[in-house]
């Protein structure tokens, strides 16, 4: 099977065509309106302090559980 010969100028069209022009025009982004994104920013922030609270609850039982323990043992 014969393996096609690419000549250097014709891979630089490619490159130009494929990358160098400008896709689209900028457009406006449509987003949430702001009152969604502070609503969900804070809904994030609340559980992110919850789950905090409880691994620092229970990570605070356990190495009291894990003291006790040592007490004893000794």
């Amino acid at each position: 099977m014969e393996r096609k010969k690419t000549s250097l100028p014709k891979l630089a069209k490619v490159f130009l065509n494929s990358f160098a022009k400008p896709k689209a025009k900028p457009r406006k982004w449509s987003g949430p309106p702001p009152r969604s994104v502070f609503k969900n920013t804070g809904v994030v922030l609340a559980t992110i302090i919850v789950i905090g609270l409880f691994v620092f609850g229970l990570d605070t039982l356990l190495v009291n559980l894990l003291g006790l323990i040592m007490n004893v043992a000794k």
